[in-house]
């Protein structure tokens, strides 16, 4: 039988304080999030960033946690997970989170018990990183070290400029500015950050985020100075990649750039980053900066388009498997 595992980075049970903490420590303890964890940085970890940060994180999360479907990433990822197996209905269609709950261990385990011998695999991030596809697979391998009986496994490691992908954030965007009631000025197409350091290791995320953002950008018919490519959600002191979104965003307003519409590709559904990140926290930046208006784009969600984009994808990496 075969089974589809969608794999999402994760989020807290709760937007608290008490649940934050042990998601932060699993996170921040991922050796592909942070690299070189030797004793000093396990020292930062839990004698200062986990007595701190799982407050402030909270105090975000509880901002965008709706009352009825709680945190908007598994919320999302649940809808997608449906929606793919009416799709697919001859086959198990499952998700797990790297971090948190239900974690890729534990519905790995489930889908083999259930008869599951062969697993194509979607991790939802459409431009390779190690920090987040590779952290994906290994959360699956580790998995798979304590089953009995291994299926074979397909893994769709990158789709940063697959058609249907591509045609699904153009539709996502399109009915998003159709809705808008304003014309954007400007254009930012941001992508979450990356360590610099990670970027001329031989990570080929700058490199997948170019391909994504030059199809879009043809496609939507954006011209050269109507659009920017940035970069968020930074951490710790090093370099990470750039220009950074809150960089740009401020400049834009000092030149005079009123209205701005910020494009969120990189992210398969809304989150902590696309909500209150750049809906919150970027546009108090380009605010203050002189400008009027942000729009923190729509991420993919459930959209009619995505649906059949995942569906395709996985399609195209196991057509053999789906007859």
């Amino acid at each position: 039988m075969t089974g589809i595992l969608l794999i999402q980075l994760g989020t807290p049970d709760a937007p608290t304080a008490e649940a934050v903490k042990p998601y932060l420590k699993q996170f921040l303890s991922d050796p592909r999030v942070i690299e070189n964890q030797g004793w000093k940085w396990k020292l930062i970890l839990n004698q200062i960033i986990l007595r701190t940060r799982p407050k402030q994180s909270a105090a975000k999360y509880a901002r965008i946690w709706d009352p009825v479907t709680g945190s908007p990433l598994l919320h999302f990822t649940k809808r997608q997970t449906e929606l793919l197996q009416g799709q697919l209905p001859s086959l198990t269609v499952r998700f797990g989170m790297i971090v948190g709950n239900p974690s890729v261990g534990s519905v790995v385990s489930e889908m083999i018990a259930s008869g599951v011998d062969r697993l194509v695999v979607l991790p939802m991030f459409p431009q390779y990183s190690a920090t987040t596809t590779a952290s994906a697979t290994d959360s699956l391998f580790k998995a798979l070290l304590k089953e009995r009986r291994v299926p074979a496994v397909r893994i769709v490691t990158s789709y940063a400029d697959h058609p249907t992908y591509l045609d699904a954030l153009e539709a996502s965007l399109r009915d998003d500015l159709a809705n808008l009631g304003w014309e954007p000025e400007h254009f930012v197409v941001s992508f979450h950050g990356l360590p610099q350091s990670y970027a001329k290791q031989g990570d080929p995320y700058p490199a997948e985020v170019v391909r994504t953002t030059r199809e879009l950008v043809s496609r939507m018919g954006w011209q050269r100075g109507e659009w920017s490519q940035t970069y968020q959600s930074r951490f710790g002191r090093s370099e990470w990649l750039k220009p950074y979104t809150d960089d740009v965003l401020a400049k834009l307003a000092k030149r005079g750039i009123r209205r701005v519409f910020v494009a969120l590709p990189g992210f398969t559904a809304d989150c902590l980053e696309t909500f209150d990140e750049i809906g919150r926290e970027s546009r108090e930046v380009f605010l203050h900066a002189g400008g009027e208006k942000l729009h923190n784009g729509q991420c993919l969600n459930d959209h009619p388009k995505w649906i059949e984009a995942i569906t395709k994808i996985v399609q195209d990496e196991a057509s053999d498997w789906l007859k």
